[in-house]
């Protein structure tokens, strides 16, 4: 008599895919960017070198890089080449430090530190600031521009086109104007909202299309991270609002408490303090509920969606 054959073993689990942690991915994202920066940046040896110098003072070292990981987050669940990736990155967080040098000069919140560190136009002076600003400016698209950054000249185009509408006076500028209106007027709770999905939220939502382009994803994903993106750019801005008003200097880096100096209305003077860090949770638990349908592989932006309600500085 033949005895039975022994069942076949369970075939094992797969294995666990290692997500990153939010402090190990901002570690990485950051000094990726410094090495590109770096690179991009070198100082020539002729009378441009404190122009150099200058946008090398802005963008090296400090910031939350923010912008960047999200375009590598959202890039990753497509599956995106990490120097396509990198490239746009790059770009968008070139479009940030350049607003950050214009905004910082007397002509507009006439700041003196920045991350830790004198502003540029403190640390070199006003003419060169500009100029940093405006090369920053022209680099994000030049790189964009260039194949390397993707073979589908469509993809680059779209790239360009979404930034530049985000940048512009639809998005960032537009939002910035705004605020130095609100000094002398007042805006009720749907103006301050625009303004800030202007000034601040558009750059976050251009970060996260920028990865969806690249992944040339589908409608579906697009209209449903386009969702996390405008809920996490207005939570980012409620939780900026709580820091100005709760938050430590040393820890911000840069001048706080200016809003309410200024007469500004914010979330805050229009919502209170409870209902504002209510509203941020809210628009976080929204944002979170957008990725439902990318599963695990969206780990990270959950992540980053967090962090933006509960960080420090």
């Amino acid at each position: 008599m033949r005895r039975a054959r022994p069942p076949e073993p369970a075939p094992l689990p797969p294995p666990d895919v290692a997500h990153p942690t939010l402090a190990e991915a901002m570690a990485d994202v950051a000094a990726e960017i410094d090495r590109r920066f770096d690179r991009l940046l070198a100082v020539p040896d002729d009378a441009r070198a404190a122009l150099y110098e200058a946008m090398r003072h802005a963008s090296i070292g400090g910031g939350k890089r923010m912008r960047p990981l999200l375009v590598f987050a959202v890039a990753d669940l497509f599956g995106v080449d990490k120097e396509c990736a990198g490239r746009a990155a790059t770009a968008i967080e070139a479009i940030h430090i350049y607003s950050l040098i214009h905004d910082d000069l007397p002509a507009m919140d006439d700041d003196d530190m920045r991350r830790g560190k004198p502003t540029v136009h403190k640390a070199f002076d006003e003419a060169t600031a500009v100029l940093a600003g405006d090369c920053l400016h022209a680099l994000a698209f030049e790189i964009l521009a260039e194949p390397a950054t993707h073979a589908d000249p469509t993809i680059r185009a779209d790239l360009i086109l979404d930034l530049a509408l985000a940048s512009g006076p639809s998005g960032m500028a537009g939002g910035q104007m705004m605020d130095l209106a609100a000094e002398h007027a007042r805006f009720d709770l749907a103006g301050v909202t625009r303004l800030q999905q202007m000034k601040t939220g558009a750059l976050i939502a251009a970060s996260v299309e920028a990865g969806a382009i690249l992944g040339r994803a589908n409608a579906a994903a697009r209209t449903a991270l386009r969702g996390y993106a405008r809920d996490i750019g207005l939570a980012f801005q409620i939780a900026d609002d709580l820091l100005d008003a709760e938050g430590d200097e040393a820890l911000a880096g840069k001048k706080l408490r200016k809003d309410g100096e200024q007469g500004k209305e914010t979330f805050l003077t229009l919502l209170g303090t409870e209902r504002a860090r209510e509203q941020c949770a809210m628009l976080v638990d929204q944002a979170i509920e957008h990725l439902r349908d990318f599963g695990d592989r969206a780990d990270l932006l959950r992540q980053i969606a967090h962090y933006v309600f509960e960080r420090d500085h």
